[in-house]
């Protein structure tokens, strides 16, 4: 839970740590009291084993006290007098967080650190190991089906809509896309990327003539004159279907038909004047513009926006559909592919790396800001008593350790005494 002050607080770890910090307290205290009872029952006692034993209580008091207001001083004034330097953490908090900002800045958000942290711990590799392991690729799969049926739900139809039409659309109708389509155009027909498309519409057209042979013939028969005998208009309509279909095929069968390329030349032609000729390009834009302003688009998109969402809702839910099994399959193709392939892992690694990098340059300096501007906003009491909870309990072997080291000073430089005396 979180305090008032934007303080995480646990009350029973906090109860804990006030125990042991009350325990280690009054051991240090025990020990000072002792060093104090031994120094009053020993004085006067200069000689002798007394004498070492009285010298070294007097310095265990002096070590004690010394340390006492020195762990004292850095959370509170001690004895609540206002002396200076003293309750370092309520006054110097804003100091602190910006210590603590350039601390964290200087030495873990520097480029080598990041980049050489993430080429350690070889990410890609663990992932790998990670998605091979038996029920994690369908894990993985399922998680990310269910995050994008939840996505795909959440988005309304009145925001799509709005997106469409408000922007997608209007941006269209200004930006030009004569030029952009003649290039495309042009570089399609140059790699012969529209071949499979023709061959698709011949086979159609071909299958089309085949199943609807008394169709075509009623057709070519409409247009037949009325003054031919009906015995040689059926002659002439059964052979015009018989020579369309050896046409398309002969078209289907050579790549170079004079068809193809006089195809070829007109989409050629075609995107060099939307490139090229203005007039073109005019026609192109007018034509573009009608398309986009007329209201039946906008409810055209959205038909085709909200089955595309039916069809992926429907195809995600199924847990055992095709969907999710090729999911499953591709996930642990690309696993095996890289825990096989060292070199293809080195490149994602580094690529991860530059990533991590290019993220703490553009926001390191946001996110270790966040250390000052938190405590900041703390309160400066409330800030020493949490910090105290958190470390006060390892400081009072300060004041015990000053006790005992003081002892044995005191005890040295009594010895040396005696010595020179």
């Amino acid at each position: 839970m979180s305090g008032p002050l934007g303080l995480v607080v646990d009350p029973a770890l906090d109860a804990r740590r006030r125990a042991d910090l009350r325990r280690m307290r009054s051991l240090a205290t025990g020990l000072l009291l002792l060093a104090a009872l031994v120094y009053v029952v020993t004085r006067g006692h200069d000689g002798g084993l007394l004498g070492y034993v009285n010298a070294g209580a007097e310095a265990s008091m002096v070590g004690a006290c010394a340390d006492w207001f020195a762990v004292t001083a850095i959370f509170r004034h001690p004895l609540g007098l206002p002396i200076p330097h003293t309750a370092l953490i309520p006054r110097k908090k804003e100091m602190i967080g910006r210590s603590l900002e350039e601390f964290v800045g200087e030495n873990f958000l520097r480029e080598e650190v990041i980049r050489d942290r993430v080429l350690d711990a070889e990410p890609t590799r663990r992932l790998a190991e990670w998605a091979l392991a038996p029920g994690h690729a369908k894990r993985l799969v399922d998680e990310v089906a269910a995050v994008t049926v939840h996505v795909l739900h959440r988005i309304p139809d009145a925001e799509v809509q709005a997106v469409l039409e408000q922007a997608v659309l209007p941006r269209l109708v200004q930006e030009p896309v004569s030029g952009l389509a003649g290039g495309l155009l042009d570089q399609v027909v140059r790699d012969r990327a529209h071949v499979g498309l023709v061959d698709l519409a011949l086979d159609e057209g071909r299958r089309w003539l085949v199943d609807n042979e008394d169709l075509f013939e009623a057709l070519i028969l409409e247009r037949a004159p009325a003054w031919v005998p009906q015995a040689v208009n059926d002659l002439v309509a059964r052979r015009v279907h018989i020579e369309a279909l050896r046409w398309l095929a002969d078209i289907r069968r050579d790549e170079a038909h004079s068809v193809r390329v006089a195809l070829d030349r007109l989409l050629l032609d075609l995107a060099d004047g939307l490139q090229h000729d203005p007039a073109t390009q005019e026609r192109a834009e007018r034509f573009k513009e009608r398309l986009l302003t007329h209201p039946q688009v906008a409810v055209t998109a959205m038909s085709l926006w909200r089955s595309f969402r039916g069809v992926a809702v429907a195809a995600l839910e199924d847990p055992e559909g095709p969907v999710r099994a090729r999911g499953v399959a591709e996930v642990r193709a690309l696993a095996e592919r890289l825990s096989a392939d060292h070199e293809l892992r080195g490149r994602i690694d580094r690529r991860i790396g530059d990533a991590a990098v290019y993220a703490v340059e553009r926001y390191g300096t946001e996110l270790t800001r966040v250390i000052s501007h938190t405590v900041e906003r703390w309160d400066g009491r409330e800030t020493a008593e949490r910090v105290e909870l958190q470390v006060g309990r390892d400081l009072q072997f300060i004041r015990i350790n000053g006790t005992l080291v003081g002892g044995l000073i005191g005890v040295l430089i009594h010895a040396v005494s005696q010595l020179l005396s």
